[in-house]
């Protein structure tokens, strides 16, 4: 478990965190280099401690194996993930860059826009599109269980 104090408030806004990646992506011209750059990206996911590598935390509906931890700090929700393929790391990488560390309502009030701007509907297969949304599924349901409670 980490400390609340350990764990910064972010510096930008949803809105504002959507709007970089999307220029980030916009920065090349291919698929191939948009596909590097997410396997990149997965590259510096911080490794998952094996505690949380159990079947409670792995998500159902992913062709790979990911983990997804949520945990409340204060008022902010904080995800961590890990997957078995790269650049399905790259796509947790990218959601956890969106919705992690934020407060239930910002991840209820935010459509994953990014998604379609960026063009990952198009160029992902139908089986990551299915993780992808498992992922967003799963964050959108402890944001809504943190917003009941």
């Amino acid at each position: 478990m980490v400390a609340e104090t350990d764990i910064p408030a972010p510096d930008r806004s949803i809105a504002e965190e959507q709007e970089e990646l999307i220029s980030e992506f916009a920065f090349f011209d291919d698929w191939m280099d948009r596909y590097q750059y997410l396997i990149d990206l997965g590259r510096k996911l911080p490794e998952l401690p094996e505690e949380f590598k159990r079947d409670e935390f792995k998500l159902k509906g992913c062709q790979s194996q990911v983990w997804l931890v949520g945990e409340r700090h204060g008022d902010r929700l904080v995800f961590r993930a890990i997957s078995d393929a790269a650049i399905v790391s790259g796509l947790i990488a990218v959601i956890l860059r969106i919705y992690s560390n934020r407060t239930a309502e910002e991840i209820l009030a935010t459509e994953p826009d990014f998604i379609r701007e960026i063009g990952l509907e198009e160029h992902l297969s139908p089986t990551r599109k299915n993780g992808l949304g498992a992922m967003l599924n799963k964050i959108k349901a402890e944001a809504q269980a943190a917003a009941a409670a």
